[in-house]
């Protein structure tokens, strides 16, 4: 069983930078693509960006590409978001999300395990 609990979340102003953190619990999280998801109010959750096992292969949705840069720390269990330049669509909770795939897939059912969400607001 895989466990999954993200922080860093927080009020930003626009142009801010944000460092999501997400922390692994479970056996077997080296062997695990990664990938961040985002939901709106009143929209559907969406791809962000994921990461491969061994940290080399990212891939990101296009409205966040040059802003955000996720990483992977597999000794200490760790996948971090790095979001710079946010703006107020970037407003949402994000959730961290593991997948047995070994490609990136971009699609949450491709996805086993999920954290609890954490909320990032970005004012204008």
């Amino acid at each position: 069983q895989v466990q999954l609990v993200e922080s860093g979340g927080g009020l930003v102003q626009a142009g801010g930078s944000l460092r999501l953190s997400c922390a692994i619990s479970g056996r077997g999280f080296g062997y695990y693509s990664m990938g961040w998801f985002r939901q709106a109010p009143g929209k559907e959750r969406e791809f962000v960006a994921a990461i491969g096992w061994n940290g080399v292969s990212t891939y990101y949705t296009d409205s966040v590409k040059g802003r955000f840069t996720i990483s992977r720390d597999n000794a200490k269990n760790t996948v971090v978001l790095q979001m710079n330049s946010l703006k107020p669509e970037d407003t949402a909770v994000y959730y961290c999300a593991a997948s047995p795939r070994s490609w990136l897939p971009a699609v949450q059912n491709e996805y086993n395990y999920w954290g609890q969400g954490t909320q990032v607001t970005v004012s204008s």
